[in-house]
This record gives structure tokens, C-alpha cells and sequence, in this order.
């Protein structure tokens, strides 16, 4: 089930909230416990809060402190995005959404608000964001200042974009429409939006668009002089006061304001009693300006009458101050109940309430965010601490990412080396790493070697190793540090930044050996693409598998992803795909399908199929039209070493995609291999899976 929706708006000003209030009234209905989040909010001075936030938890009464509601300001934002540094930017929002998400039933998410600096970049954030929480969106865009055309071009593009990048639009919503284009605009908006996007089409509501007297206040910064209980008042219309009285009266409209300078007193008097007469429309509210003040006479007759509306002074100017109400644009805030109501009213009778509940409740995510996917796996390592060995203690890659991981709690950790020599490397480096909070071991002077050593003899002799031959072996780093996983001193370990694929799984395969069904030790890379997450297998160990060993590579390769939060879809890559294609190589990848099939028939698998029919919806539609996982595939089995490793290798090096691994699968306990020319990141993330693997093995 989705856990979430994002509310993006193409504009400014668009209505965004009757969207948010109705959208959380309709969840509350359905859930017990609805979260609600602001990715980035604007900038405020010292004391004012943002009032989405503010509304939304006030008046649903959501059981969150209002800090917990967003994770960046705008100036923020602007400020890493004109350093190159928008990832620190996506980490910190999963962070903050993951909080919310882990106490909730279901998130609101809402976006920017498309105000103050940075509203170039503003757009791509809400998509990145989106995309990065692997949620559904609701696009809103306003009806005014625009003409039919202009205004389902731009909605088209906005979900197009969306879309584009992995973000499932579920519904768009026209907002402040005149009522009688309403049909209009949903006949428009279902001809040219993409297919199965749900429509609806909100009319202009003067209620919502008119200002309170309460925001009129704000904007002038007035002070309120009587009738402070009115500050709800809407305001339909507003005129200056500058003709006489008798020539004013005839412009008065119901609800309007009344804008004149303070020294006014006939005017003042003449719209306070036009308002309690029959015979003329209900004013709204008086704005004296200039700063003046009406006599003390004028005062106190006013302080008798039995009902009055808002008078607020101004020190502004009477132009000005006609200026700044005409600018202001209406909103919703906590003590606002009448508007609320309002929104809420206008998102049940226009919004298809039903609808929508059912794709928000069936809506599942395509994929994974490899920014999501990364903070997946650090929170999982955290979840439950695993001790990860490490036998070459004194690279300086290594000490580098172990000084990582202990800094985000990732694993406990053993270095293997020379005591003296790895901690003069780590105060030469400089490195705030403290040896102390590693324990690091000369495997000759180990507590543990001569155990060590005699289990190794029990194990191999009947190899023809006798114990002077145990002892050797044991003092290497491979040897002891996989002997500590055995004895379940360790719970993994990471090796081969500097030592071959073949010194570090040889003593793993002689002792630690394979799990009971399992008959092949094979890898995977995780292959982060810049928008999703994919597994590569075998890139690393068996060179030319037959179709029995692929086969088992795809099925180990299909529960790794599982493991991992991948949805399995299995393509087995070939030159050719479906029934097109002959000769040996493509028959032992059709023999490999069939057994995955035979064996596992609970998995999506495809083959032989080609690379471009197994990412391409396009082309798998084209080749193998009635496909599960053709134009949907996440995991890939190459049909050997030497086709997948150039692969990896070749899409790592051109996307600039990070591979995660190889990570070994089908040992009894996990045992990985690094590549020689790794960086401290690949270092660090293979930590990681290792000791997720680790978990796992202990469930």
C-alpha cells in the first residue's frame, strides 16, 4: 500500500490549501493516524511560523510539534543548490520524512509554495523530492489570467515532467475556475492530460478569494481602534473615501471596505450608519490612514453605538494603503473556521472524493530512489549493530570509510594489521577516528590463533593440511578474518582493496561454504541509476555458467532484491528476445528460464530477452507484448562474466551511476569482495550490505 501523496502546484497563489484540507479530512476519514510534512518551507522572522503547517496541525489536531512538520527553509535550499550541494538538501528531507513516515498511518506531503527567492529552481525540486520519496503526486494549477489553451498546455507539460522522472501523477486539479467554464475545462483537461490521471475542476469561490479583515490588518499593518471581534469579516470589494458623503453613499457595495484618511469624521459616521440602515449595503470594515485619529468627540460617539464594525488606523498614506489591500492574497489560517469549512465543502462537491481514496490506497511505486535506497540501508545496518572484519586495516580507503561508519553507527569493527602501524597511519592521515573504538588485531598475536589454527585443521585435513600448514594460513588476513565469521566472532567481512576476488573467497568457499540448497556462490552489484536502483548479476565470480548455475544466480539474484526492498522482475539477457533468436547461448538461457520457472514459479522472470526490450516499456511492448517484466525489469543475469562485468563496469563509467558491491550470495554467512581500484564510499556501502546481510542470516 502507498503511505503517501505529494501536493505540487505549477504556480503561485494556485488555492493549494482547499487541496491539502480536503485531502487530510478525506484520509482521517479512512485512517487512524495521518501525517503531514513540508519538505521546504519560506524564510520567517523571529516567531512567525508557517501557516500550512500551522492550519493543517491545528485544526485536525495531528499530534506533531511543528518543527517535526518541514526540513529546510527556502534560503536553505537556495544557498546548497548555488553550491552544488542538493543531495545534502534530498538527505536531510528523507530523514525528516522517514521520522513522520515510521508514526503514520499515511503522509501529506505539500509542496513550495512558489514565492520569494529561488522560484526558478523550485519546480525540479518538487519533482526531485517526489521522485526521492517514491510518492504519488496531485498537481494543482489556477484557472486565472489564463485563456483554455494556455492553461491545459501547462498542465499537460507539469505532468509530463513529472512523469518523465518516475513520479506517478494520480490526479490534476484545476483550481479557481469561472463556474460556467467549468465543464469546459474537465472536457480539456481529459482530452489532452496523459491517460488514467484523474480530473476535477474547482470554481472560483468568493469566499476563499475575498481577504479578512484580520489579513487586511496584517498587510497595512494597522491597528485595530474597535470591532477587533469582527476580523473575520470578508471583504468583497474596497473604495477610497475622498468625495463628499452624499456622493459616497451611492458607491457602496455590500462587503466593502471603506479607505479614508482619519480626519474624516463625516465620512466615518456616514458609513457606520449606512451599514445599520436598510437602506444601503453591510460595509466590511473602515481603514483610516495618515496615521490620523477621529476627534475625542467622534471617539466617544462611536463607543456608544450598539454594533460596529472594524475601524483600524494606518500610518500609511491613503494610495499606498489601497495599494497594499489590493495586493493582498487571501489565505487560510488556524482561526479561520468559515474558511475552512468553505474549503473543505468546495473539495467534497468538486474533487471525485472516491476515487482518488482508491488509487491513493492501491498505488504501489515503481522503483527506488538511490538516495532513498542509501538511507534505507543505513538505517537498516543501524537497526541492528553487526561487527564487520576488515583484514586490510592499514589502507588508507579503509580507514577512511571505517571512521565513517563509526561516526553514523553503522557496524562494529575489527581491523586487521599491525596495531602500531594502522594507528600511526590513522594520526598521519588526521583522521578523527578514535583506535579505541575499534578493536584492531595482529592475527600471529591474536588471542584467538591457536584455536583458530586447530579449527582450521579439523576442517581441511582431510585436504592434506596438517597443522604446521594451519598455523601458516591462519596468520594470513583472508584466512583469520574469514576464521572469525566462522567461529561467529564476526558477523561478516569486507575484504580486496587490495588483495585479489580470489585470496578473498577461497577460504569462505573451503570452510564457511554454501548455505543447505544452495549450490553456487555468486554476486550482484547494486546499481544505482540516477533514478532508480537495479541488480547486476553475475558480474564478479562464475565465468561461463551453465544453464543450471544461471539459473541459480537468478534465483539467488531475485531474493537478494527482495531482501533489499527491490521488487524482483528477472530479465535473463540474451542477443535476442523471446522465440526470435537460436543457438547454443541463447538455448541455455531459455533452459535457465524454464527452471527458474519450474523452481520458483512465484517469481517474474523473462528469457531470453535483450537489454533494451528488458528497461524499455517501448520496446518490451514491441518484442514481447504480453511480458510481466519486459520494459519493467530490476534485475538483470548476464549471460556471463564476461558480458556482465564489462557491463557494469561500462554503465558505472558513462552514467556515472554508483555500483554497490559485489556482494556475495549463497555463502552460510557473508563474506564480500571489493574491487582494487574501490573508493572509501565503496568501502563504506559494502560495509553496509554486509552487515544487512548479517541480519538477515541471524533471522
Amino acid at each position: 500500500m502507498n503511505k503517501a501523496i505529494y501536493i505540487a502546484t505549477i504556480e503561485p497563489f494556485s488555492g493549494k490549501s482547499i487541496v491539502s484540507l480536503g485531502l487530510m479530512r478525506l484520509l482521517l476519514g479512512r485512517m487512524a493516524r495521518v501525517g503531514y510534512f513540508r519538505p521546504i518551507i519560506d524564510d520567517y522572522p523571529e516567531g512567525q511560523k508557517d501557516n500550512h503547517i500551522e492550519t493543517i496541525l491545528h485544526h485536525f489536531k495531528i499530534p506533531m510539534a511543528y518543527e517535526e512538520a518541514f526540513a529546510c527553509t527556502r534560503s536553505q535550499v537556495v544557498l546548497k543548490s548555488s553550491r552544488n550541494e542538493e543531495d545534502e538538501v534530498v538527505d536531510a528531507i528523507i530523514e525528516k520524512y522517514k521520522r513522520i513516515e515510521s508514526r503514520f498511518d499515511f503522509v501529506l506531503v505539500e509542496g513550495t509554495d512558489f514565492t520569494g527567492e529561488g522560484v526558478i529552481i523550485e519546480w525540479d525540486f518538487n519533482v526531485l523530492i517526489a521522485k526521492n520519496l517514491g510518492i504519488p503526486t496531485i498537481i494543482i494549477s489556477s484557472g486565472v489570467g489564463k485563456n483554455l489553451e494556455e492553461f491545459t498546455n501547462s498542465f499537460a507539460l507539469a505532468c509530463d515532467s513529472f512523469k518523465d522522472k518516475g513520479v506517478e501523477v494520480l490526479m490534476a486539479v484545476a483550481n479557481k475556475i469561472q463556474p460556467e467554464n467549468q465543464g469546459l475545462v474537465l472536457e480539456s483537461m481529459a482530452k489532452h492530460l496523459p491517460e488514467g490521471v484523474l480530473t476535477a475542476a474547482i470554481p472560483m469561490n468568493p469566499a476563499l478569494g475575498n481577504p479578512s479583515m484580520r489579513e487586511i490588518v496584517e498587510a497595512v499593518e494597522g491597528k485595530v481602534l474597535f470591532g477587533a471581534e469582527g476580523m473575520e469579516r470578508q471583504v468583497a470589494h474596497y473604495g477610497v473615501g475622498a468625495m463628499q458623503l452624499r456622493n459616497y453613499l451611492t458607491h457602496l457595495r455590500d462587503h466593502t471596505l471603506v479607505i479614508t484618511p482619519g480626519d474624516r469624521a463625516d465620512l466615518i459616521l456616514g458609513a457606520l450608519q449606512a451599514h445599520q440602515s436598510a437602506n444601503y449595503p453591510h460595509i466590511s470594515g473602515i481603514v483610516l490612514t495618515g496615521g490620523l485619529l477621529p476627534e475625542d468627540s467622534i471617539i466617544k460617539l462611536i463607543e456608544g453605538l450598539s454594533e460596529v464594525v472594524p475601524i483600524v488606523s494606518a500610518s500609511g498614506g491613503t494610495f499606498a494603503v489601497a495599494n497594499q489591500v489590493g495586493s493582498i492574497h487571501p489565505r487560510i489560517y488556524p482561526g479561520n473556521t468559515r474558511r475552512i469549512e468553505q474549503s473543505l465543502k468546495d473539495f467534497a462537491t468538486y474533487v471525485p472524493e472516491e476515487e482518488l481514496a482508491q488509487r491513493l490506497v492501491t498505488f504501489q511505486a515503481e522503483g527506488i530512489t538511490p538516495r532513498m535506497f542509501q538511507y534505507n540501508l543505513l538505517k537498516t545496518a543501524q537497526s541492528d549493530l553487526k561487527h564487520i572484519v576488515l583484514p586490510e586495516g592499514t589502507d588508507p580507503r579503509i580507514l577512511r570509510a571505517s571512521r565513517d561508519l563509526i561516526h553514523h553507527g553503522a557496524a562494529r569493527l575489527t581491523l586487521l594489521g599491525d596495531p602500531a602501524q594502522i594507528r600511526e597511519q590513522i594520526r598521519s592521515m588526521k583522521l578523527d577516528l578514535d583506535p579505541d573504538s575499534i578493536q584492531i588485531l595482529d592475527p600471529r598475536h591474536a588471542p584467538q590463533f591457536e584455536e583458530y589454527a586447530q579449527t582450521l585443521y579439523e576442517l581441511r585435513k582431510h585436504k592434506n593440511v596438517d597443522l604446521t600448514m594451519a598455523m601458516d594460513l591462519m596468520a594470513d588476513v583472508s584466512y583469520f578474518g574469514t576464521m572469525m565469521v566462522y567461529k561467529g566472532d564476526a558477523d561478516g567481512m569486507v575484504s580486496g582493496a587490495v588483495h585479489t576476488t580470489q585470496h578473498t573467497i577461497r577460504p569462505a568457499l573451503q570452510f564457511v561454504k554454501t548455505k543447505p540448497g544452495v549450490s553456487l556462490v555468486s554476486s550482484v552489484f547494486f546499481m544505482c541509476l540516477p533514478d532508480r536502483v537495479v541488480v547486476f548479476g553475475d558480474c564478479a565470480i562464475n565465468p561461463n555458467p551453465t544453464a543450471e548455475e544461471l539459473a541459480a544466480i537468478a534465483i539467488s539474484s531475485a531474493d537478494t532484491s527482495s531482501a533489499f526492498g527491490i521488487e524482483p522482475r528477472v530479465a535473463m539477457l540474451s542477443y535476442s528476445s523471446g522465440s526470435s533468436g537460436q543457438g547454443a547461448d541463447v538455448e541455455r538461457v531459455r533452459t535457465a528460464t524454464d527452471i527458474v520457472r519450474r523452481e520458483r514459479p512465484d517469481l517474474k522472470i523473462e528469457g531470453p530477452i535483450q537489454y533494451d526490450a528488458a528497461v524499455s516499456p517501448e520496446v518490451g511492448r514491441s518484442k514481447l507484448p504480453n511480458s510481466e517484466v519486459a520494459g519493467r525489469a530490476t534485475v538483470f543475469v548476464f549471460p556471463d562474466l564476461n558480458t556482465g562485468n564489462n557491463t557494469y563496469k561500462a554503465v558505472q563509467r558513462e552514467t556515472g551511476a554508483l555500483a554497490i558491491g559485489p556482494m556475495l550470495q549463497g555463502l552460510n554467512k557473508p563474506v564480500n569482495d571489493l574491487s582494487r581500484g574501490c573508493t572509501e564510499d565503496d568501502v563504506f556501502n559494502t560495509v553496509v550490505i554486509t552487515a544487512i546481510q548479517a541480519q538477515g542470516d541471524n533471522r
